[in-house]
């Protein structure tokens, strides 16, 4: 167990190690991880309080963040069974996975319209589903006894009942119970309650932002990955985390299935599809889908994200020569992160108009970054 929670801790903190909580267990990281594995072997481990607080961009959401010690539990259970999920999950199962991420989706979801439309020369429908509040409305008793039962038909080693009493603690904790606020209380006005553990039903909610809660909202999903594909064995069906997309040429069938998911999220996972974000629609109008608009033999960026790549720009040279060196490199890595994901849709103007605006700015401190953007010009 102690190698496995070493492996766990330097995946862990690869990302997290400026923050108070990673640096504290870093200064005695060996003890730490002893005295973590006496706890899990006693069965006296518990969780932590976790910090809560919202973030604003790309939207509004709220954020519960466990404290570093949980962070390494929620890797080590995860490294035990992930290779038993993936076993599991259906190929288009998009969300937290390795080599599946929102392009991999993307160019998935594109190809599959082209082929099922003859090469854009055939009828074709998309349909797009959003289950409402999905994180904040898991059912955790419903959750638990899928993965129990999961682990004790897969899972043989001898610490199977010590990982499933891990997960117990992990899924029953309510984060929301005894956290500790970072902000203001007014953070939270706009949020609507559907969005908030705060307002969640007591048996219900996973925390975003946890390893675990999006590992385990995948394999909470399985089953109705299972059954859509069941009924669309002639079309095609993808899921990135709780955003449902089908394609199929023929419209009727595609409200036909609808109805049935419906029925089969409200009756076997106590959810329910968003009645205001159904979309259904000829695939030539495009399919807006994890931050793109997929148009027939061409992708753009939604306006979102066009709109946010402009805002990151204009607030940088707005601070002219006061801009800070640290200000520059966040702003070069801002701004490299999305070239690196428009350079993937057809976008060459979007990215060509922002790089022109930098190139002819007079930010003395521009050289620092110059270098880094010619490399995607």
């Amino acid at each position: 167990m102690i190698y496995e929670l070493f492996e766990a801790y330097f995946a862990c903190r690869k990302n997290k190690r400026n923050t108070i909580n990673a640096l504290r267990f870093e200064t005695d990281f060996e003890a730490e991880l002893f005295k973590l594995r006496d706890e899990i072997e006693a069965g006296t481990y518990q969780p932590k309080r976790c910090i809560a607080f919202i973030v604003n961009k790309p939207v509004k959401r709220e954020i519960f963040a466990a404290d570093f010690r949980d962070r390494v539990v929620h890797h080590y259970v995860i490294g035990k069974v992930n290779t038993l999920f993936e076993a599991l999950f259906i190929p288009n199962s998009f969300a937290c996975r390795k080599n599946k991420g929102t392009l991999y989706g993307i160019q998935k979801t594109a190809a599959a319209i082209r082929l099922l439309s003859n090469n854009y020369s055939e009828d074709l429908y998309v349909m797009k589903l959003d289950i409402a509040g999905f994180f904040m409305n898991i059912n955790r008793e419903i959750l638990f006894e899928k993965l129990a039962s999961f682990l004790h038909a897969n899972y043989y080693f001898n610490d199977r009942l010590q990982l499933i009493e891990l997960f117990r603690k992990i899924i029953f904790q309510n984060p929301a119970a005894s956290c500790i606020i970072k902000g203001h209380a007014s953070d939270w006005d706009g949020l609507p309650k559907n969005k908030s553990l705060f307002y969640s039903p007591s048996d219900c909610g996973l925390p975003i932002g946890n390893l675990t809660s999006q590992v385990l909202a995948n394999f909470y999903l399985h089953g109705l990955d299972e059954f859509i594909l069941s009924l669309l064995p002639d079309g095609f069906y993808g899921r990135y985390v709780d955003d449902l997309v089908m394609l199929h040429n023929d419209k009727q069938r595609l409200m036909a299935i609808k109805t049935q998911i419906e029925n089969y999220v409200t009756g076997q996972l106590k959810l329910k599809i968003h009645p205001n974000k159904i979309y259904i629609q000829h695939y030539s109008k495009g399919l807006p889908y994890l931050g793109t608009i997929i148009k027939p033999g061409r992708i753009y960026c939604s306006r979102r994200t066009k709109g946010n790549f402009f805002r990151v720009v204009r607030e940088y040279l707005a601070l002219g020569n006061c801009a800070s060196v640290h200000e520059t490199e966040c702003f070069a890595a801002s701004v490299n992160s999305y070239l690196g994901h428009l350079i993937h849709f057809n976008t060459y103007r979007l990215r060509i108009r922002n790089l022109n605006q930098i190139e002819s700015s007079q930010v003395d401190k521009m050289a620092i970054v110059k270098g880094y953007l010619r490399l995607l010009n």
